[in-house]
């Protein structure tokens, strides 16, 4: 319980503020979900992939109307809360509805599939990124005022090599990649294989529960259940398998992202913001204006780079 506290602490959100956000939340995830699941109702004569983009809209405007509730209440919803109650919602639906008609194989595998996407879940909200504290006589003897000041000339403290400082947890986290929002902690040193494996769990999950509604609707139209006015619970599989759709697309770009940025030893804060970070400017003409070019000393060749980062840390 210690591991979930310390991932509540990082809310910075008294108990009662967490349980409202919590209500909130599901009720945000509710009315996103439902008002996906209207579209094939109020629009029977579309095809699947006409819904899409339909799908895709309505749900962004679901969170956007979702948003405005902090403005009557004054309670934010939370984010990991979200993709955790979103999870829930779909595997209620397959649980209930899809389950059925599915192959026991199938059955578990899916099942396997959302239950080890709960625990990493709780595993990469509750972990320690790879948070790194430093006392300030620590960068009095190094002659530094702060964290900021002395990550600027690397070579002054080599036990500083890429510690960056995450401004929204105002922490310095080893290997930091970026904050995730959508999983509540900071992508470092410490977590970044398993936000990997956890980013591929939900690509897998999602694909593997599209093609189990998709039998379903298929196995609907065959037998006709599918008419002009569809029964809320065909509805409810039709948006779920848009919404999971369009999670896998915009999932598949992170994930080979993520990929290539491995293969080539490079953070994602670090290729955003290079020119903050001298280890990566180059100069065609030292001594002079010339244009700053980028350069990556880290990268030591694809191969070196997938099993540096394999390599338990």
């Amino acid at each position: 319980m210690s591991r979930l506290a310390s991932g509540l602490h990082r809310l910075r959100r008294p108990p009662w503020e967490v349980l409202w956000s919590a209500l909130v939340t599901c009720g945000l995830t509710l009315f996103s979900q439902l008002a996906v699941a209207m579209v094939p109702r109020l629009l029977p004569s579309l095809s699947l992939l006409a819904m899409l983009p339909v799908a895709g809209l309505v749900f962004l405007a679901g969170i956007v109307v979702g948003r405005l509730w902090r403005r009557f209440i004054g309670v934010a919803a939370s984010v990991p809360l979200f993709v955790l109650f979103n999870i829930l919602y779909l595997w209620g639906v397959y649980v209930f509805v899809i389950r059925r008609g599915t192959s026991s194989l199938l059955d578990m595998v899916i099942n396997a599939e959302c239950a080890m996407l709960l625990w990493g879940l709780y595993r990469i909200f509750s972990g320690d990124p790879g948070i790194v504290a430093y006392e300030s006589s620590f960068f009095e003897e190094a002659g530094c005022k702060d964290f900021v000041e002395a990550i600027c000339p690397s070579e002054k403290l080599s036990s500083l090599s890429r510690v960056r400082h995450c401004n929204y947890c105002k922490v310095n986290v080893r290997g930091y990649d970026h904050h995730c929002p959508a999983f509540g902690n900071c992508i470092g040193q410490k977590n970044h294989r398993l936000f990997m494996a956890l980013l591929t769990g939900f690509v897998v999950a999602e694909s593997t529960y599209t093609m189990c509604s998709t039998k379903y609707i298929t196995r609907c139209i065959n037998s006709g259940a599918i008419r002009s006015e569809n029964p809320l619970s065909v509805n409810m599989v039709i948006g779920t398998m848009l919404f999971s759709v369009i999670q896998v697309l915009w999932q598949v770009v992170f994930l080979i992202w993520h990929i290539y940025c491995i293969c080539f030893n490079i953070k994602t804060d670090e290729w955003i913001n290079w020119k903050k970070y001298p280890e990566f400017q180059m100069k065609e003409q030292p001594q002079s204006d010339s244009e700053v070019k980028f350069v990556n000393p880290y990268d030591k060749g694809v191969l070196c780079n997938v099993r540096e980062f394999l390599k338990p840390k």
